[in-house]
């Protein structure tokens, strides 16, 4: 009997989103992985850390996505030696969410961070708020210094009409079984369309080089 699959509570198009494949010295240096610290995050990931599936927490994956691709090509991105530079505060809007997928897949943290084992792998304020980025975020390599900002433009994937009609009702907290049901359906639609149609859509992420200051 085949064991089931962890993911198998998840909508089925959840495996069609790409992953992102990153090596962190960290989990090598402490045997957590067996191939070279390699480490493979889907977005179920992503979602069991937020505890819900969204067009924020898609098109922050998104971000992350083409942010790492953009600066290490066909390159493995290092989990641990990168900086993010948040363009809003912590408390606005939903910068926090935002923020923990971020550190998830990159591994920057603010000041709760790791600090290290003997003057390495720290990850202590590589996460960093108010910044001057022109975008949602910014990403620097701590190895070379190249950085990009990367923004989001989610319109490139509307609601629906059916939405905008039963979203109302859903959120006042009177609509029916059928309506709550449908409402779900029609919102990880959305999701799935962002994710599996336009993961790599420059219409919908932004990604362009950036250089912080010093």
């Amino acid at each position: 009997m085949n064991a089931p699959s962890r993911d198998q509570d998840f909508p089925a198009f959840f495996a069609d989103v790409p992953t992102i494949t990153v090596r962190d010295k960290l989990a090598q240096f402490l045997g957590a992985t067996v191939h070279d610290g390699t480490m493979t995050y889907h977005y179920a990931d992503a979602v069991r850390l937020a505890g819900h599936s969204c067009p924020t927490v898609a098109g922050t994956y998104l971000m992350v996505l083409n942010g790492l691709h953009a600066l290490y090509g066909e390159e493995l991105p290092v989990r641990g030696e990168i900086e993010v530079f948040m363009g809003d505060s912590r408390d606005s809007g939903a910068t926090g969410v935002i923020a923990t997928v971020v550190q998830l897949l990159t591994g920057a943290a603010a000041e709760t961070g790791f600090h290290g084992i003997g003057g390495q792998f720290s990850r202590l304020d590589l996460l960093k708020f108010d910044q001057p980025v022109q975008g949602v975020f910014g990403l620097r390599r701590m190895d070379t210094g190249r950085a990009v900002q990367v923004s989001l433009d989610a319109s490139v994937v509307p609601w629906t009409q059916e939405m905008r009609e039963v979203m109302p009702k859903a959120v006042g907290g009177y609509a029916s079984d059928e309506e709550l049901a449908k409402f779900g359906e029609l919102w990880q639609e959305r999701v799935r369309t962002m994710l599996t149609q336009h993961a790599t859509d420059p219409r919908m992420v932004q990604v362009s080089e950036w250089q912080p200051a010093p």
